[in-house]
């Protein structure tokens, strides 16, 4: 009897082992499309914008969303927003990020700050307008567009989103940076200068309300510029990505509704992401009613394809908003 385990116990535990082998080889065969992980087992970035933005509270509730969604693992990182979001997705130290539609579609083109082509970079969804507000006071006398020549304007830092959306407002009113005093100013040096009389007026990217010119509704009896209904025409024929917005009457002691157009805060991933996860993601995503923020109301997938321009839809993304019968305007 004692010789039979002492044989035994060695082929026992050479049977177990072989037995676990096998089981760890039949979990590796349900990994998903393109090498990735297996589901549940996925560890992801999310890529947001600073602390004191929109972008860093919305991306941790995203993340929670899609880890209950997906099982897999999202960790949010702070960073300085769309430009720098891009480039990071480019060296693959991330998977997804916040960007804006105008951001995203000069880092696929390799145009404005990209010197390049990103590839690899398709869109989820658009989520909120980031509103061109064009900001002065009652008491300048500046009643449009065309009354910001010969005036003293911030048009934000230079090379900055609100730089180029500035540009190409003033082109569609045929008018360049040289027909205004251009001021690189920030929002917050922008609305100060307001204030105090060294500028005129300035432009401003930002979702609505926006607490600089919050601030300065306070002092102040202001005004925002409308954009005429066919600039804003012309504007979107020629810069896809801008779609019509509204900045209702009452936002900042404004007597009446401004017509005007905004660039989308939107999410972008890698075609690294499956099609799977993506398509988790989405649906979490308009379908799990948790997002607890004032940019929640504009979360609907009815508008999730506004302003996207020629930038192409994950697969992921593509099969749900298929689904719902939505479709690329």
């Amino acid at each position: 009897m004692k010789r039979w385990k002492a044989i035994s116990l060695p082929a026992f535990l050479l049977t177990l082992v072989m037995g676990l082998a096998a089981c760890g080889s039949n979990d590796s065969s349900s990994d998903k499309e393109g090498g990735s992980a297996s589901k549940g087992s996925g560890s992801y970035s999310l890529l947001t914008g600073g602390t004191g933005g929109t972008y860093y509270p919305l991306g941790g509730q995203f993340a929670n969303l899609w880890e209950e969604a997906t099982g897999d693992k999202f960790t949010t990182q702070t960073t300085g927003a769309s430009a720098e979001n891009m480039a990071t997705l480019q060296k693959g130290e991330a998977e997804v990020a916040f960007s804006q539609t105008d951001i995203a579609t000069y880092a696929v083109e390799g145009k404005e700050m990209f010197k390049q082509k990103i590839d690899g970079i398709k869109a989820i969804a658009a989520l909120y307008p980031e509103t061109v507000q064009i900001v002065t006071t009652e008491k300048s006398g500046i009643k449009s567009v065309d009354d910001l020549k010969g005036k003293t304007v911030s048009v934000g830092a230079a090379g900055a989103g609100v730089n180029i959306n500035a540009k190409q407002i003033l082109e569609v009113h045929g008018l360049t940076f040289d027909d205004i005093k251009p001021q690189n100013l920030s929002f917050e040096e922008s609305t100060d200068g307001i204030q105090s009389g060294a500028i005129d007026a300035a432009f401003i990217t930002a979702g609505t309300p926006t607490g600089a010119v919050e601030g300065l509704s306070a002092q102040n009896k202001i005004k925002i510029l409308n954009i005429e209904e066919d600039k804003q025409k012309k504007l979107i024929e020629q810069y896809p990505f801008y779609a019509k917005d509204t900045i209702k009457r009452g936002t900042y002691g404004i007597g009446q509704d401004v017509s005007t157009v905004a660039v989308k805060a939107m999410l972008v991933a890698t075609d690294k992401l499956d099609e799977d996860t993506v398509y988790q993601m989405t649906k979490a995503l308009f379908e799990a009613d948790k997002i607890n923020h004032a940019k929640g109301e504009f979360i609907k997938p009815e508008t999730a394809l506004e302003g996207l321009g020629d930038i192409e839809i994950h697969p992921g993304a593509a099969k749900y908003f298929k689904e719902k019968g939505i479709e690329k305007s």
